[in-house]
């Protein structure tokens, strides 16, 4: 993903000015005036984040979709162990020993690569990580602190 100013995606819209004409110092302002304009920033602000916070929601949960793709391999190749296994025990019953051995090895073989599948899937699944979105959370801390110092120094930066 492309980042840009803040390191948000460049995908997020960025906050445009709702000043339209010419600038006038903050201290020549209404306060009706710096009331409206902080709510419309504030507003265009929190559409932003909510953006953002859908489309890391998007990411993470496309990759939890494939881990548990590969849980649901993993019970299917440990399916046919099951399968390989009976099929070991009937060999068993039929023969005097070569088939229901080799049949065994290879119900072995079965759940070992189960095991592996499951790993895996389980490694996609943590790295998906938690369902917060984490860089949206650390945005609007961002955005609260900015704020808040803003307001603290009378407007100014």
């Amino acid at each position: 993903m492309t980042y840009t100013l803040n390191n948000r995606p460049a995908t997020a819209p960025r906050v445009q000015s709702p000043i339209t004409g010419p600038v006038t110092p903050v201290n020549d302002r209404s306060t009706a005036e710096l009331v409206r304009l902080a709510s419309e920033q504030i507003s265009t602000l929190v559409r932003d984040e909510l953006k953002l916070a859908q489309l890391e929601l998007t990411q993470k949960g496309k990759r939890a979709g494939v881990g548990f793709g590969m849980f649901g391999g993993a019970g299917l190749v440990a399916l046919y162990g099951v399968g390989a296994l009976l099929a070991a025990v009937i060999a068993a019953l039929a023969t005097v020993m070569p088939v229901w051995l080799s049949a065994l090895i290879i119900g072995v073989v079965l759940f070992a690569v189960a095991g592996l599948l499951a790993l895996l899937g389980r490694g996609q699944v943590r790295k998906a990580g938690s369902p917060v979105p984490a860089e949206t959370v650390a945005g609007v801390k961002a955005d609260i602190d900015t704020i808040t110092t803003s307001a603290k120094h009378g407007g100014h930066r």
